[in-house]
C-alpha cells in the first residue's frame, strides 16, 4: 500500500498508528501489486480494480503501469467522495476463469488542500493550525482577565482515528439507514451536524455526559480533563457509553479533535458574556433585590463564557456569501431539528442577522447580540429600578492565534463594532455603568483581583441634577459558577459605607474556577428610585507558578515558586500525550526554593508538541496549569 510515501504526500503521516492506509479525497495515491507465478500476459490476462465501502461501490479513477512481475496502480478519488473506510479489490481474469481477492483497506478523509473539496481552506498556515495541529489553548475566565487552558487534541494518539470513525458508525443516522448515511458523508455540512449531536449523549450513544451540578462523584470533574484522547478512548472501551463528565469547553475541544481527524478545518471559540435566550426575544432579563443581591427569576441566562467550535466549509446549500467559518455547538442547550445539536451556522450570516437561513442562526445571534435588561425589585416584587445594556453580550469573542500561544480577537467577525483600535488585539470594558434620571453610578475594579490580596473596587457617583440628593448605598458580593446564577451573598455592606476592602478570608472559597458577582445599588431617599451597577470577575492565582523547563540530559521539570512562603502540598500531574510516553502523578511539597521532578523523554514523532503540567493544591479547589511548546526533530 506504499504507506509512508502515500501518507507523506497526503499529509496523513501523523496517523502512523493506523493499520490501514490513510489518504485524503481528491488526490491520487499509489499501490504496488507484486505478481507470483507466471508473468502477467496482457494478451490473455486482464485486471479490474474496484474500490468499495461496506455499503456501496465507489467510482474511483484508476490507472496502471506494469513490468513483468509488478504492477503500479494509481487511484484517484473524487473530491466529493464520502468519508470512511474502503476496501481495494483486485479482480484477475485469465483463460482459466475469474479470480478475485481483496488487496487491502484504506481510510478516506476530507482534503483541505484540494480546491475542489468543500472544506478547502486557502493558506498553508491555516491548514497547519486548523487541521494538523494536535494541541491548542482554550480561553476561559472573564473578558478583563482571560485564563488560557492548554488542551491536547490528541489527533495522532493510538485509537483516536478509529474512535472518530466509530462515532459516525454508531450515530442514529447510520443505524437507521446505513447506505444513505454513507452517501451523505460526502457533505461536510451533514458530517458536522452528526458530530455535533454525537459529542453529547442526550439523544444517542454520544461521547460525553454533561454535568453542571458541581457533584462529579460518579465520574471525572470537567476541569480535570487535559485532552481529548482519554475521553474518546474511554468512550470506545466502555462500549460507547457516555463518559462522565463534560462542560462546554470539553464538548467543544473533543468535537474539534473529531473534525480535524476527519479532515475538516476546525478551531475552538470562546464567547464571553454569552446569552442563552430561551424565548428568542433577543432580551436577557436579570433581576436584583433592592439591596443588590442577584435573583434567579428568569429562564434566560448569561454565561460568563461559552465555548463552541467553528468549522470551515463551502455552503452549497446556501448562497455563496455564506461560505467560510460555521458555528457548531455540541453542548446540549436547545434542540435543533428535534436533536441536541447546533449548526453549522455561518458566521457571516450571524453578523448580518440572516435569521432566515439554516441552521440555528437565531440562537447563535442571540448568544452574541442580545440586550440585557436589569430590573431591581422591591421586597414586594415591585419594579424600583431598570436599566438596559446593549454592549455586554458578546463583549469578546476569541480563539487561539495561528502559530502562536496567544489570543486572537475575532469579535468583529460576529458583530458590527462601532469603533475599533486596530493596534489593540483585545478591547473590553473595565467598568459597568448604569444611570437613572438624576444619578449615574460607576462600579470599577481598581485592578485584577489576585488570590490572597484584598479586592479593591471603586464606586463613583455623579448627580446630574442641581438638587442635592440623600442616597443610601448597598454593596453585595455573591459567588457564582460561569453558567449559573450566583449563590447566596458572602459579603455585603449597607447604609453609610465605611471605606474597606473584601478581605481574602471572606472570598477564599471562591478562588478557583468560580467567579464573583459584585453589585452596588444606590437608593434615592426622597423618591425610593434605585440605580444599580454590577461587575462579574474571576480571581487570578498569582505568586504560585509552574515553569516547565527542559534540561538535557537530566530530563527535569522545574517548578519555581519564589513568592510562596512555607510549604504547600500539591498533587502534580505531567501530561505528555502525543509527545512522550509519560503520565505521572505524585504529591510534592513546594517552598521558596525550586522544586524539580524528573521524567523520561521519549519523543514518538517529529514536530512542535505541547508538554502540559498541572498542580492541584491540597485542601483547595485551585489547580495551576502550565505548558511548554517543544520542537522535536526527526532523526
Amino acid at each position: 500500500m506504499e504507506l509512508a510515501e502515500n501518507q507523506q504526500r497526503h499529509r496523513t503521516n501523523g496517523f502512523r498508528n493506523s493499520k490501514e492506509l490513510v489518504v485524503r479525497r481528491g488526490a491520487p495515491f499509489n499501490i504496488s501489486v507484486k505478481l507470483k507465478g507466471r508473468p502477467f500476459n496482457p494478451q490473455t490476462d486482464s485486471l479490474r480494480i474496484k474500490t468499495v465501502s461496506a455499503w456501496h461501490k465507489s467510482a474511483f479513477a484508476t490507472s496502471c503501469t506494469m513490468n513483468l512481475q509488478e504492477l503500479s496502480v494509481t487511484v484517484s478519488s473524487p473530491a466529493s467522495a464520502p468519508v470512511g473506510c474502503y476496501k481495494f479489490q483486485l479482480y484477475v481474469f485469465t483463460q482459466d476463469g475469474q479470480k478475485s481477492f481483496v488487496v487491502g483497506d484504506f481510510i478516506l478523509l476530507c482534503n483541505p488542500w484540494c480546491s475542489e473539496d468543500a472544506v478547502y481552506i486557502p493558506f498553508e498556515d491555516q491548514r497547519e493550525e486548523y487541521v494538523l495541529s494536535d494541541s491548542g489553548l482554550l480561553f476561559m475566565g472573564t473578558p478583563n482577565n482571560l485564563v488560557s487552558r492548554p488542551w491536547s487534541f490528541d489527533l495522532y494518539e493510538p485509537g483516536i482515528l478509529e474512535a472518530c470513525l466509530d462515532l459516525l458508525k454508531v450515530s442514529p443516522q447510520h443505524q437507521k439507514n446505513r447506505k444513505k448515511d454513507y452517501m451523505n458523508r460526502s457533505n461536510p455540512v451533514y458530517i458536522s451536524r452528526v458530530v455535533s449531536a454525537m459529542i453529547n449523549s442526550e439523544d444517542d450513544c454520544g461521547v460525553l455526559k454533561g454535568n453542571w451540578t458541581g457533584d462529579f462523584k460518579q465520574g471525572v470533574s470537567p476541569s480535570k480533563w487535559t485532552g481529548s484522547g482519554d475521553i474518546l478512548r474511554l468512550w470506545v472501551k466502555s462500549g460507547y457509553s457516555p463518559v462522565k463528565y463534560g462542560q462546554c469547553w470539553v464538548f467543544a475541544a473533543v468535537m474539534c479533535t473529531v473534525m480535524r481527524v476527519l479532515g475538516i478545518p476546525s478551531r475552538v471559540i470562546t464567547n464571553f458574556n454569552s446569552a442563552h435566550d430561551t424565548n428568542a426575544n433577543l432580551v436577557i432579563e436579570e433581576y436584583y433585590s433592592e439591596t443588590g443581591q442577584k435573583l434567579n427569576r428568569s429562564n434566560d441566562s448569561i454565561w460568563n463564557f461559552h465555548v463552541w467550535v467553528e468549522c470551515w466549509m463551502r455552503r452549497s446549500d446556501l448562497e455563496p456569501k455564506m461560505d467560510g467559518w460555521q458555528v457548531l455547538d455540541p453542548t446540549p442547550q436547545e434542540r435543533s431539528g428535534g436533536v441536541f445539536c447546533c449548526g453549522p451556522a455561518p458566521v457571516k450570516g450571524i453578523r448580518n442577522q440572516r435569521t432566515d437561513l439554516i441552521y440555528d442562526i437565531p440562537f447563535v445571534y442571540a448568544a452574541v447580540n442580545a440586550d440585557v435588561h436589569t430590573i431591581i425589585l422591591s421586597s414586594h416584587d415591585q419594579v424600583v429600578g431598570f436599566s438596559k445594556d446593549t454592549e455586554r453580550i458578546g463583549s469578546l469573542i476569541c480563539t487561539k492565534a495561528i502559530g502562536y500561544p496567544r489570543v486572537q480577537n475575532i469579535t468583529g467577525d460576529y458583530k458590527w463594532i462601532k469603533s475599533r483600535n486596530p493596534k489593540q488585539n483585545i478591547q473590553v470594558h473595565f467598568h459597568r455603568t448604569t444611570a437613572s434620571k438624576g444619578v449615574i453610578v460607576f462600579l470599577t475594579l481598581a485592578k485584577h483581583p489576585v488570590a490572597g490580596e484584598p479586592i479593591v473596587c471603586l464606586v463613583k457617583i455623579m448627580n446630574k441634577q442641581k438638587i442635592p440628593k440623600m442616597m443610601k448605598v448597598h454593596l453585595n458580593a455573591q459567588a457564582k459558577e460561569y453558567n449559573h446564577s450566583p449563590s447566596e451573598t458572602f459579603w455585603e455592606k449597607h447604609g453609610v459605607i465605611q471605606l474597606e476592602h473584601i478581605l481574602p478570608t471572606q472570598y477564599e472559597h471562591v478562588v478557583g474556577d468560580d467567579l464573583i458577582n459584585l453589585a452596588v445599588v444606590l437608593e434615592d431617599m426622597a423618591t425610593s428610585e434605585r440605580v444599580l451597577a454590577s461587575e462579574e470577575f474571576n480571581i487570578a492565582t498569582s505568586g504560585l507558578t509552574i515553569q516547565v523547563l527542559i534540561m538535557f540530559p537530566s530530563n527535569t521539570l522545574a517548578f519555581q515558586n519564589p513568592e510562596v512562603a512555607g510549604y504547600i502540598f500539591g498533587e502534580f500531574s505531567g501530561f505528555t500525550y502525543g509527545l512522550f510516553s509519560c503520565r505521572s502523578q505524585r504529591k510534592i511539597p513546594l517552598c521558596q526554593t525550586k522544586t524539580t521532578q524528573s521524567i523520561t523523554l521519549k519523543p514518538s514523532m517529529a514536530g512542535v508538541k505541547m508538554l502540559q503540567a498541572s498542580l492541584s493544591l491540597s485542601d483547595t479547589n485551585i489547580t495551576i496549569r502550565s505548558f511548554k511548546m517543544i520542537s522535536v526533530n526527526s532523526i
